[in-house]
């Protein structure tokens, strides 16, 4: 008892100085107090009907009402609370009120002892004793969890009945006086120890919110970061694609004009420089469209041995460069997929086999694995241990680069051919050891239907085969909409150079004033266009007033992935930037071819030519 002054300072220091952990101690009492309350009231009626006799009535019954009215409020008091929400701004004054009312229903119970005891034969006494033990024992789950709300119950209840038992004056009642303060010194200790555990579960989960609220702070800012790195990487990307899109129309002008060997061999430098970093822009572009979910696999049956073939062709002069075996094993298996993706896929890992071997060889292959064939790329590289494996396939990862050598890439090889995988549906592994080599393995279902020779041969051409440009003269009218003016001037100068009629236009209005005076029989337009109008946009005000569906080309350097996904949904066919001549005049006669040529019906503005 003595350390109770001590105790009752350390919880006012506990249990005001945080007025947040003092909110959820009274949320929990408040949310408690109706179902523990209401039980006492039969235990009163019970009480008064077992006690009660002509000497105490009036007394039991005062005592009655004076112990039930302090309860009715408490139960109110929580409801209303609860209801209204616990402000931690109010958390003091709710606790002073708090423990103001429970100090006069520990006193009312205290009471009893007064209006029963010397009043009652010695079985009553015993019950009186009994049943205020238990309300003083039960008191301590409820009203723990702020000590001062205990305290503040439990000394009326006991000082009263002390008081009275020493006032009967029989030795037998004073000792159960003495074990009563005893009793209420043992149950302050534990409603202590259960407010302090009370207290740290509250601050525990206080700093776990607070751990989350930095968790999500901490996601959100990194998914910003990372929304604006993309952003940029886009708009960077978007911007270097203009001047290499145009540069390379230019180069490929000027290879067809009359050149000395000499400047032939500079403009063939020149134009394998452009290549090489329109290859790292088409790299960016294509793990953009993966993500931008607009890669859409067209499966049918092909031959594996003519993708074998081309991709032999392409790779193994780039081995015998570096002094590296490339072979290829035969194989007359046909599966079901993708045949330019899974070139795209294999050309990538080839790509990196070669790429990160310096001496031995590479390996490709296809062989059956019961309803599979799986197609393998084995390398005498350097190898990855286990721990780096994963990895290898995440974006711009690149093991054996440390210090971004750009000749080894942008680390995006694996994480294309990855996605690709994913988007195909089958399954991409990796087994490797340091130093010995790597052995990639891409599954791939048979063919639901064997190919004859000739619809192998025909099927191959047209999937795998690149098509010979013969570029003809095409005769045709074209419209260009491009906002950049270098891009707009080697675009219009590669078409006159087909022998193209050609309209150019920056804007939208410049494009539909150019309607009027001729009708084109093709519209190529930029995607991005100046105030924040569109390609597709442009494309269908022109359609609008030529009254027709004029074939047209959407040319964009973009690569976010809400871009491209919007620009393929206008349904408008969409070729990137930076574009090859060979590229652009094959979509252009496919997109001719598919319409047969046909010109677009006249106008009411007669054509003025």
């Amino acid at each position: 008892m003595k350390n109770l002054p001590k105790i009752l300072v350390n919880s006012l220091h506990l249990h005001f100085a945080q007025n947040r952990i003092l909110t959820e101690q009274l949320r929990l009492i408040y949310a408690s107090m109706p179902v523990t309350i209401l039980p006492m009231f039969p235990a009163v009626v019970l009480l008064v009907w077992a006690l009660i006799h002509s000497a105490n009535r009036t007394g039991l019954l005062l005592w009655a009402v004076a112990v039930s009215l302090p309860n009715l409020y408490l139960i109110f008091e929580a409801r209303r609370c609860l209801a209204r929400g616990l402000a931690a701004s109010d958390a003091v004054l709710l606790a002073k009120r708090l423990i103001f009312t429970i100090a006069i229903g520990g006193a009312s119970w205290g009471g009893l002892a007064f209006a029963t005891l010397g009043h009652t034969s010695e079985a009553a006494n015993m019950m009186v004793i009994f049943v205020l033990s238990g309300i003083l024992g039960g008191s301590v789950s409820l009203l723990s969890p702020v000590l001062l709300v205990f305290v503040a119950f439990s000394t009326p209840l006991v000082g009263l009945t002390v008081f009275k038992l020493w006032q009967l004056g029989d030795p037998t009642y004073n000792t159960f006086g003495i074990i009563a303060l005893m009793y209420l010194g043992v149950l302050i200790a534990q409603a202590r120890n259960s407010s302090v555990a009370t207290c740290a579960a509250i601050e525990m989960r206080f700093e776990n919110l607070e751990l989350m609220r930095k968790a999500e702070l901490a996601q959100a800012s990194a998914e910003h970061a990372n929304a604006a790195k993309s952003k940029f990487l886009a708009a960077a990307s978007h911007d270097l694609r203009q001047p290499i899109h145009a540069q390379g129309l230019f180069l490929d002008i000027l290879m067809h004009s009359p050149l000395t060997p000499h400047q032939r061999g500079l403009v063939g430098n020149i134009s394998a420089a452009s290549t090489a970093s329109a290859d790292m822009l088409n790299n960016l572009l294509d793990y953009s469209r993966i993500e931008a979910g607009v890669v859409t696999p067209h499966i049918q049956p092909f031959e594996v041995q003519h993708l074998l073939n081309k991709i032999e062709c392409e790779f193994a002069p780039q081995a015998d460069a570096k002094g590296l075996g490339y072979r290829s094993r035969e194989t007359r298996l046909q599966v079901q997929s993708d045949a330019a993706l899974v070139e795209l896929i294999l050309r990538n890992l080839v790509s990196n086999a070669i790429r990160y071997s310096n001496s031995g060889g590479v390996l490709v292959a296809c062989r059956p694995r019961g309803p599979s064939a799986v197609l393998e790329v084995w390398d005498t590289g350097i190898g990855i241990a286990q721990e780096q494996q994963a990895r290898v396939f995440e974006e711009f990862a690149q093991l054996g680069n440390p210090e971004r050598d750009r000749r080894n890439g942008l680390g995006l090889g694996l994480a294309i051919a990855q996605g690709l995988a994913t988007t195909l549906g089958h399954a991409l592994s990796l087994q490797s050891v340091p130093q010995r080599g790597s052995i990639f393995r891409l599954s791939l279902p048979m063919a639901e239907k064997i190919l004859s020779p000739e619809q192998a041969s025909a099927a191959n051409n047209k999937a795998l085969l690149p098509r010979i440009v013969t570029r003809k003269l095409l005769g045709v009218r074209v419209l260009i909409i491009d906002d950049d003016e270098a891009v707009q001037t080697a675009m219009a100068q590669v078409l006159r150079h087909w022998g193209c009629d050609v309209d150019a236009a920056s804007t939208e209005d410049e494009a539909c004033t150019l309607v009027q005076r001729h009708n084109p029989a093709l519209v190529i337009s930029d995607y991005r266009l100046r105030s924040h109008r569109t390609g597709a946009q442009a494309i269908a005000q022109v359609r609008s007033l030529l009254g027709v569906q004029v074939p047209a080309l959407l040319i964009t350097g973009d690569t976010a992935p809400e871009r491209l996904r919007e620009a393929m949904s206008s349904g408008v066919p969409l070729l990137h930037k930076p574009l090859a001549p060979d590229a652009l005049y094959k979509a252009i006669t496919d997109l001719l071819d598919d319409t047969k040529q046909s010109p677009p019906a006249q106008s009411s503005t007669p054509d003025k030519r």
